[in-house]
């Protein structure tokens, strides 16, 4: 598959501090790719980096083989509406109706009024909130606040979505069904997803690769599966076993009449 966002050498800081290190990525266009690590990995600056919210201090990421770096503030913006963002906190506008932060973007990018509302439209019967057009976000569910950010982030049809720690203030079945959400959009538009959580079940669940960012740069990159069963560098290790996938594993494989030395050995953990 082609590549749609790669960045090379991304270094971040912020006065002294250093927040990211050398930073090298490739993401597929079309996958659902995982970025995990533990808080204050620099997970958050990554995403703003992806699409110069926050410009890197030195490197460079390209999008779709155009370095962001090179372009001028116009072909950045235009640049960045492909490029659609939804956050932990919703960051949803209190005073517009459901209708309406779907519309905010459009009316942003110069959207004439009557597509937009169709497109707005359209969007809400995806996420399945239409019934919800003239609701505020104060009476909606976390759940719901969600799909309304999901289809304002979908809005301006990106090529890429980003979501930031999207379902870490929801439940775990309000989680399942944005998720499955996510899974359904990209595989109808072939939007790209990049999940950035600290949560390891998100990852198993939804995404065909995964990233570790620890100390500020990336410990290991490879298929998911890969990844968390056959984990090789000492932050995969600690991230897979802290949070019981290893012992998840263990438990299925024994189920098939493996001993529990063998399966730590051919995960590389003895």
């Amino acid at each position: 598959m082609p590549i749609i966002l790669e960045t090379r050498g991304l270094t971040k800081r912020f006065g002294g501090e250093l927040v990211l290190s050398d930073i090298d990525l490739s993401i597929e266009s079309g996958e659902i790719f995982g970025l995990i690590g533990k808080s204050g990995a620099g997970k958050s600056t990554l995403a703003r980096c992806f699409n110069f919210l926050e410009t890197p201090t030195s490197g460079d990421v390209l999008f779709d083989g155009t370095s962001l770096s090179s372009l001028p503030p116009k072909k950045l913006y235009e640049t960045r509406r492909s490029m659609g963002m939804i956050f932990q906190q919703f960051n949803l506008l209190m005073q517009r109706s459901v209708l309406g932060n779907v519309l905010f973007p459009m009316e942003i990018a110069g959207v004439k009024k009557k597509k937009a509302i169709a497109r707005a439209r359209e969007l809400l019967d995806v996420v399945k909130l239409s019934d919800k057009v003239s609701a505020y976000p104060a009476t909606l569910s976390g759940g719901q606040k969600q799909r309304v950010a999901i289809a304002r982030a979908m809005a301006l049809s990106p090529r890429v979505l980003i979501c930031d720690e999207a379902t870490s203030a929801l439940d775990p079945e309000t989680t399942r069904g944005i998720l499955q959400l996510l899974r359904d959009i990209n595989k109808a538009t072939g939007v790209t997803v990049i999940i950035i959580t600290h949560e390891m079940p998100v990852i198993e669940s939804i995404c065909n690769r995964v990233a570790i960012l620890d100390n500020n740069h990336v410990a290991e990159v490879g298929p998911v599966r890969e990844v968390f069963s056959r984990p090789k560098t000492d932050a995969a290790k600690a991230l897979v076993l802290s949070d019981g996938v290893a012992e998840r594993l263990l438990r299925t494989i024994e189920n098939a009449g493996l001993t529990v030395d063998e399966v730590l050995r051919r995960a590389g953990i003895q």
